[in-house]
């Protein structure tokens, strides 16, 4: 097992913030779990018994919206944390997480995450940080979702996705997702994602291969309006 004072993802996360005996203590009581892709790691509604730190791998966040279409809120890879708004609120969850590939996550017990959220002030600090990020990210949808078209907003996302993951050797995003996701990213029917993907190839602002998508005009899916 992984030893957390070892780990080099937590670099990458508030953890780094922790010292080297608390992350000793985390080390002996954390469990690591595997994920297969489309395994659901935690539901809506759910009372959360730790959080999730990710040592390998991508999971979506979604919301279940009135009409039975899950809505994807987010994105979340190595080295961030699952679950901390719900066990800090002590509420219970509001979004699902589920692995978009073959995961691997550090599961941290409740009890132990909240004792040095109240005695680490520098570790708390990075959490409240995580969370206010995840605010301005939920006001970003809010705003996308109600002044900007359906073009726009798949062109955004596909720099969002290269921005956060990067590109592999031979250019795609490192991240590969079915056009159904890209439906529910943008919050639009797939037949609409599917046609507007073509015309961005038709175009020839990016190239599309599969689930593989590489970005051949970058500026100009930044000018799309």
């Amino acid at each position: 097992m992984s030893k957390c004072e070892q780990c080099i993802i937590r670099k990458f996360s508030g953890l780094k913030t922790l010292t080297p005996l608390e992350l000793e203590e985390i080390s002996e009581t954390k469990t690591t779990k595997s994920f297969k892709k489309g395994d659901v790691i935690f539901d809506e509604g759910e009372y959360l018994k730790g959080v999730y730190c990710i040592r390998h791998g991508i999971s979506k966040l979604t919301k279940l919206s009135p009409n039975g279409k899950d809505q994807i809120i987010k994105f979340v890879t190595n080295g961030e944390v699952l679950g901390q708004r719900s066990v800090i609120a002590q509420e219970t969850t509001n979004l699902r997480a589920i692995a978009v590939n073959d995961m691997e996550a550090c599961f941290i017990p409740k009890s132990i995450f909240m004792d040095n959220l109240k005695s680490n002030p520098m570790f708390s600090l990075e959490m409240l940080q995580d969370l206010a990020h995840e605010l301005k990210e939920a006001d970003d949808i809010i705003v996308n979702m109600s002044q900007k078209h359906v073009k726009q907003r798949i062109a955004e996302a596909i720099l969002h996705l290269e921005k956060s993951f990067g590109l592999d050797e031979d250019g795609y995003l490192l991240i590969k997702l079915s056009r159904e996701d890209f439906s529910n990213i943008v919050g639009t029917a797939q037949e609409s994602a599917i046609r507007i993907l073509s015309q961005f190839k038709k175009d020839k602002l990016i190239e599309l291969k599969g689930k593989h998508i590489k970005l051949l005009d970058k500026k100009a899916l930044q000018l799309i309006d």
